[in-house]
């Protein structure tokens, strides 16, 4: 008895096996146009599309959209492959498949990006599957060779097509602590040195008179002149100069 798995909705134990005697029998009277040969063949290698399907599951909220997406892949896979050369419907198939769900994820992106770099990107990745094909490393300098185009366009256009992650997403657990993407994000701005820098200085800020604190303001974050503190101040641009000056000294003692 053959193992009961549901997915998107489709009993898998109910799906009709080919031999591969009865495939190849089968896909020459499709290219022949039996209409009934080739339903009878798409619903033999559904199977294919739902094995890809749980590939991508986890990237979109709706696995039956993708395994709608993935039919249509296994249909002109059907309809465009080569029975007269020596390769099993599989091996064609999939990477069909594959990419009908890659496009289908990169245009349902919620962030846009522009038809050019997804083409880009979607000839990139067609030129990588195609040198992994031949037992080659897929390396970026060989894939932007291949499609003639620099290494920085090919690294932009699958950057952009991306799919993001939660910083929350866990990438390694040992049943009782999971480790974060956040955790294997290093901040060279929001160091532990800084955030003591920043307390330091709001606490040197608070020792310092009304004035110091109101030249300071107006020179570091209104971006005023010395001349133009003084008129609003009413205080001479030398008296400005020496306030600042005492009191960005006493900020740097106490820090």
């Amino acid at each position: 008895m053959g193992r009961r798995v549901v997915i998107c909705g489709i009993d898998t134990s109910t799906l009709p096996r080919l031999t591969a005697k009865e495939a190849v029998a089968l896909m020459e009277k499709v290219k022949q146009g039996d209409k009934g040969a080739r339903n009878r063949f798409i619903m033999c290698n559904i199977r294919l599309v739902l094995s890809v399907v749980q590939r991508y599951v986890e990237r979109c909220n709706s696995p039956d959209d993708l395994f709608q997406v993935g039919c249509v892949g296994l249909i002109k896979s059907v309809d465009n492959f080569d029975n007269t050369l020596n390769v099993k419907f599989s091996t064609y198939a999939v990477p069909m498949i594959v990419g009908e769900i890659r496009r289908f994820l990169r245009e349902s992106n919620s962030l846009r990006v522009s038809r050019g770099i997804r083409d880009v990107a979607y000839v990139a990745l067609q030129a990588r599957d195609e040198i992994e094909r031949n037992n080659e490393v897929a390396t970026v300098e060989l894939v932007a060779k291949k499609i003639n185009k620099t290494i920085a366009e090919v690294v932009f256009a699958l950057d952009a097509i991306s799919h993001p992650i939660s910083l929350f997403e866990p990438v390694y657990s040992d049943g009782i602590e999971a480790v974060l993407v956040m955790d294997q994000i290093s901040d060279v701005k929001n160091t532990d040195e800084n955030w003591i820098k920043r307390i330091s200085l709001a606490e040197a800020v608070v020792q310092l008179n009304d004035r110091e604190r109101s030249i300071l303001k107006k020179r570091y974050y209104e971006g005023k002149t010395q001349i133009e503190v003084s008129a609003e101040v009413g205080i001479s641009q030398a008296q400005v100069s020496r306030l600042e000056k005492n009191a960005v000294k006493r900020i740097r003692e106490y820090v």
